[in-house]
């Protein structure tokens, strides 16, 4: 069985691939998605199969004959694509509107971003293995220093840590890349250090770096990203995969920020046990 398509590019290219054998019904339903990608982002099944000509099952079948579950699952790629290609905030808000024909107010909006943050905040501790996370906590702990990095979107999870770190008294710093210094500042991170980094598709490439060069030098690198097949993961001694929720191709930082606190929270708890048994007194001697 083919390997599931992870991006919309992977997706293209196995329809195209698999265009010739489809059935003349099916073969329309792929020209239709390929030709409307916006329009697929964010309608509902019903009125794109009332766009393509076919009917909502046709939609379903498709999704299933290329290993998607359902329609939603491969929708989240035309979605993706959307996010990676208008990073601009007005464009994508232009494309949402002219996709679903819809002026949402902001009390709608608001209700949407909390009902699928909470849905998010709902399956995080289920979808974080508690063994992954103890080894993050384990790096952490054992370092003499952390240093944080998140580019972009994922740059206040970073700071956030450098904050919420600071205050529980575990030495880190910040690689903010001011004036484009991120990989002089990562020459900084000594060999008994570890590096934090967090980086979300699609990846920006400052992290990827440092988080390159941070594992050449043999120093403990922790990955929070969305995805096992992140370029991250890839590096990192240990990987936390994070999924975020999706409102209008607009994702959210609850369920990170959760983690991250969480986390620091940990460590300032290990500290503290750590600093009661280096004070307790000693036993008495026997005899």
């Amino acid at each position: 069985m083919a390997e599931l398509p992870q991006d919309f590019s992977a997706l293209e290219a196995q329809i195209t691939e698999q265009y010739p054998d489809l059935s003349r019904r099916l073969q329309q339903t792929a020209r239709f998605l390929l030709d409307h990608p916006q329009e697929v982002a964010f309608s509902t099944v019903a009125r794109l199969a009332e766009q393509a000509g076919v009917t909502p099952s046709t939609l379903i079948r498709f999704a299933n004959s290329l290993g998607f579950k359902g329609f939603s699952d491969m929708q989240k790629l035309f979605r993706s694509r959307l996010v990676d290609e208008l990073p601009n905030y007005s464009e994508r808000i232009h494309a949402v509107r002219s996709a679903t024909g819809e002026t949402p107010s902001g009390s709608q909006l608001l209700w949407e971003f909390a009902d699928a943050n909470r849905e998010m905040l709902e399956q995080l501790p289920g979808r974080t293995d508690p063994r992954q996370l103890e080894s993050a906590l384990d790096l952490l702990e054992g370092a003499e220093a952390v240093h944080l990095m998140g580019m972009r979107r994922t740059f206040p999870v970073a700071s956030y840590l450098q904050y919420a770190l600071n205050h529980v008294d575990k030495r880190c710093f910040l690689i903010n890349a001011l004036g484009g210094m991120h990989q002089e500042q990562a020459r900084a991170i000594g060999p008994r250090d570890a590096l934090l980094a967090v980086s979300f598709s699609p990846y920006a490439s400052e992290t990827r770096e440092v988080a390159e060069q941070t594992r050449d030098k043999g120093v403990p690198v922790v990955a929070i990203t969305d995805s096992t097949l992140s370029p991250l993961a890839r590096v990192a001694d240990v990987t936390l995969v994070v999924q975020e929720a999706e409102v209008k191709s607009f994702r959210g930082l609850t369920a990170t920020l959760c983690l991250a606190q969480s986390m620091a929270i940990a460590l300032g708890v290990r500290q503290d046990s750590a600093a009661d048994k280096g004070s307790s007194p000693e036993a008495p001697a026997s005899g």
